[in-house]
C-alpha cells in the first residue's frame, strides 16, 4: 500500500498462497478485503496490516476469486469465483452468511447499489443480471457488460453504468428498469467510477485515455491522457476534487476533477 500524497510506501498484506485478483476498502476506509485465485478472501487491517478472517474451505468458494464487491454500511462482502458462484460474507464475523446460484461460469463482475437492494452479476460469456433483494429474483439483460458501477448513496439518481470491450459505456435507469444514455467509445472500456453525488461517471478504456461522460445527456466532458497503456482502475477521492487512474504502463496518475463535483 502507499501514500497517495507523499508517495511513500505503507505496508504490505502477505498471506495469499497465489495470485490476488481483486481487492478494495470499505467505504469507512478501518479495513481491506482481498480475493485470490488461493480461493480464499482475506479481511486487512488498513494500519497494521493484520489480518483478521481467512475465509475459504467448505461453504466457500472451490476455484479462485474473480471479483468482489464491498456494501456501503461496510458489513457484507459479495464474491464471484470461477466456480460459477456467487457468496456473501460478514466482515464483522467472517462467516459465509448467502449465496447466490444460477450462473453456469465464471463470475466476472459484481456491483451493488448504495441501499444493498441490487445486485448486478455477470458471468463469462453469459448475458448480464440484476439481482433484487426485495424479491429475491433475477432480471436478465441482453446487451453485453464487462464491468458496473452504481451511483453512490449521496447521489439523488438510482443509476447503474455499464461498460464493455464493445465500445460502449450504458446508463441504467434501476427506477423505471431503462436504458438513460449510452456513451460510445473508441475503444473498450475497462473500469468505471462516479464523481461523487455529481451526474459525472468517468470511465478508463483501453486506448488509455479517462474520460469523464455527463450521464444526463450522454456528452462526453473531458478526455484526461497520458497513459501508455490499458487503464486497469479508478478512484475518485473522498473529496471528489482528484481522480486516480492505475495503467499496464506501471505507473499511477492523479488527475484533477474539482470542476465536475
Amino acid at each position: 500500500m502507499w501514500d497517495a500524497d507523499t508517495d511513500a510506501f505503507v505496508n504490505t498484506f502477505a498471506g495469499h498462497s497465489n495470485t490476488v485478483t481483486c481487492g478494495d476498502f470499505t467505504p469507512d476506509g478501518e479495513l481491506i478485503c482481498s480475493g485470490s485465485d488461493d480461493a480464499t478472501l482475506r479481511i486487512w487491517d488498513r494500519e497494521s496490516a493484520h489480518c483478521s478472517h481467512v475465509v475459504g474451505g467448505h461453504g466457500f468458494h472451490t476455484q479462485g476469486l474473480t471479483c468482489l464487491a464491498i456494501t456501503w454500511d461496510s458489513q457484507s462482502i459479495v464474491t464471484g469465483s470461477q466456480d460459477s458462484s456467487v457468496h456473501i460474507v460478514s466482515i464483522k464475523s467472517g462467516q459465509v452468511v448467502g449465496a447466490l446460484v444460477g450462473h453456469t461460469n465464471s463470475v466476472e463482475c459484481i456491483g451493488i447499489s448504495p441501499r444493498y437492494c441490487f445486485f448486478v452479476i455477470r458471468s463469462w460469456n453469459e448475458c448480464w443480471r440484476l439481482y433484487d433483494r426485495s424479491v429475491a429474483q433475477y432480471n436478465t439483460y441482453g446487451l453485453p457488460i464487462d464491468l458496473a458501477s452504481f451511483t453512490p448513496v449521496v447521489c439523488r439518481y438510482n443509476w447503474v453504468a455499464t461498460g464493455s470491450i464493445d465500445q460502449t459505456l450504458i446508463i441504467w435507469d434501476l427506477t423505471h428498469q431503462a436504458i438513460r444514455s449510452v456513451c460510445e467509445h473508441d475503444d473498450g472500456v475497462t473500469c468505471l467510477a462516479w464523481i461523487g453525488s455529481s451526474r459525472y461517471v468517468a470511465s478508463g478504456c483501453i486506448d488509455g485515455t479517462v474520460r469523464v461522460w455527463d450521464s444526463l445527456s450522454g456528452e462526453l466532458a473531458r478526455i484526461l491522457s497520458g497513459h501508455r497503456d490499458v487503464v486497469q482502475s479508478l478512484a475518485v477521492s473522498a473529496d471528489c476534487n482528484s481522480i486516480v487512474s492505475v495503467s499496464s504502463d506501471k505507473s499511477a496518475r492523479v488527475f484533477d476533477i474539482s470542476m465536475f463535483k
